[in-house]
């Protein structure tokens, strides 16, 4: 695609400077209009070394408003996010409703660079690929407006630029051996830059490529490009387009109906207290292994109000070294999380590789909490079956293990607690009216658990029902179903 490319011609400079006076203009209106449809922007520009993404860059946002916009360096991941998956450090830097965010370099670079260097085999480069097409669809998806670009100059003029950035002192610290390198081994980036533009050259995230032969001629491209992006965005929000929904292609597991499991299982007080001791233990040696290994580990817990969560949490996480594991209880979502893929807030809580992370309440908010009180479209909690699935299986492909736990009781049990808890002065703040309104929703509650776990329980991130009218007996099968992952993993 890039080697077939044809350049435009380039005008004449006075229609140049006449048709970018008026572009800079439109950029500044549009940028007002970005923000008051709540439109979330994002800006990606890659290219060769020495191209000029950077001064087109400081050229494209000089009349905008800076309260609106970011732009993000992203050259070599540091030490923390290399800790973590590949997508975390995009993800967590998506923009929000109504802003831009310009980022400069990308997974692109990432990406291609690690794969040219042969620090990346054939099949984690298209595994890598994947991961991109998926994550730049659900942006799109998700109302948010991708726009990327290739900076793209011929050798004899790259090689030309870096000698000149090189022998000014002022500049010569921009030359890295990485631009070097590219430029030595131009055909071979070339080859490797094409296939990659290809394999991701998406209706919904296509690449526009920049002549960087001049830098304002390199600026009205992409000034011009970019306003007619964001005039096609504005207008198919204005006509609340849906996003297609995908077909799972994810093996799944398959899970009984809630009203199909027996919740007559128990344990005596003396089992309980000695098998809970032996677990624990057990759980904190291999915590210990997975830090050595560098194995993360996510826990995630939903389920009935008053099921228990809280008391299973406190019982696994009693366990763990304190210094490497974190309980992330998940209310309902910040005016800046609202404002992003929901799945942001989530993103930036993921842990270390070989910290633990435990989640009370989740993700799945988006097919249950947010299906049945509308705070999403119809179109938005069907597609989040794919969208989790695709996370949760990132989230494996980095080498986590995925634990995830609905815990059930039935109707009588949760009403028996509810009302000992508002009978009881000391748990009087575990009730709210909230739980009560939720309780009248039982029935719409289990259609949409039933749903969500047929559709989510792959192989590679199952459920596992805990059966908590007997809180003991769910407490010692969560500690059970940790370790048994944990082996499984370190094995």
């Amino acid at each position: 695609m890039l080697k077939e490319w044809i350049k435009e011609e380039r005008p004449d400079d006075d229609v140049i400077a006449e048709r970018l006076e008026k572009a800079r203009n439109e950029l500044a209106v549009r940028q007002m209009q970005v923000k008051e449809n709540s439109l979330p922007v994002l800006v990606v520009l890659d290219g060769w070394g020495a191209a000029g993404k950077g001064s087109v860059l400081g050229r494209v946002i000089k009349n905008m408003d800076p309260r609106f916009f970011k732009c993000e360096t992203l050259s070599e991941p540091t030490a923390d996010e290399k800790r973590r998956p590949f997508l975390y450090r995009y993800f967590i830097r998506i923009p929000a409703q109504g802003k831009f965010a310009f980022f400069d370099g990308s997974w692109m670079g990432d990406v291609t660079s690690r794969y040219l260097r042969g620090d990346m085999g054939e099949k984690e480069y298209k595994d890598h690929i994947t991961s991109i097409k998926r994550f730049e669809r659900q942006l799109n998806d998700n109302g948010y407006l991708v726009v990327k670009f290739f900076f793209h100059i011929d050798e004899k003029t790259q090689k030309k630029r870096l000698k000149a950035l090189e022998e000014d002192k002022v500049t010569a610290w921009r030359v890295s051996e990485a631009d070097r390198w590219q430029n030595r081994h131009y055909e071979k980036c070339m080859d490797v830059f094409d296939e990659y533009i290809d394999a991701t050259n998406q209706f919904v995230a296509p690449w526009y490529f920049i002549d960087g032969s001049s830098k304002k001629w390199a600026e009205l491209q992409m000034t011009e490009i970019l306003l007619a992006s964001i005039d096609t965005a504005l207008k198919n929000k204005g006509l609340k387009q849906s996003a297609p929904l995908l077909q799972n292609t994810f093996p799944l597991k398959q899970m009984p109906l809630l009203s199909e499991i027996s919740l007559d299982k128990s344990v005596s007080d003396e089992e309980y207290r000695r098998e809970l001791d032996e677990l624990q233990k057990r759980l904190g040696e291999l915590h210990n292994e997975l830090y050595l290994k560098k194995k993360p580990v996510i826990i995630a817990y939903e389920g009935w109000d008053a099921a228990g969560k809280g008391g299973n949490i406190k019982r696994l996480a009693a366990a763990l070294d304190p210094r490497g594991y974190e309980v992330h209880p998940i209310a309902s979502p910040e005016p800046a999380e609202k404002a992003r893929h929901y799945l942001w807030r989530f993103w930036k809580r993921l842990p270390k590789d070989g910290h633990i992370a435990v989640f009370d309440r989740t993700w799945y908010g988006r097919v249950m909490v947010e299906r049945l009180e509308g705070f999403c479209s119809e179109n938005d909690w069907q597609r989040a079956y794919n969208e989790i699935n695709e996370f949760e299986k990132e989230l494996y492909d980095w080498g986590a293990v995925i634990v995830k736990f609905w815990v059930q009781i039935d109707k009588d049990t949760q009403l028996a607690r509810f009302t000992e808890r508002q009978n009881t002065p000391e748990k009087q703040w575990k009730i709210t009216d909230e739980d009560w309104r939720n309780r009248e929703k039982w029935d719409s509650y289990e259609i949409a658990v039933n749903e969500m776990l047929k559709k989510t329980s792959t192989t590679f991130a199952p459920w596992y029902v805990l059966e908590s009218n007997d809180k003991h007996y769910a407490r010692l099968k969560a500690l059970r179903t940790v370790i048994k992952a944990v082996e499984k993993s370190l094995d």
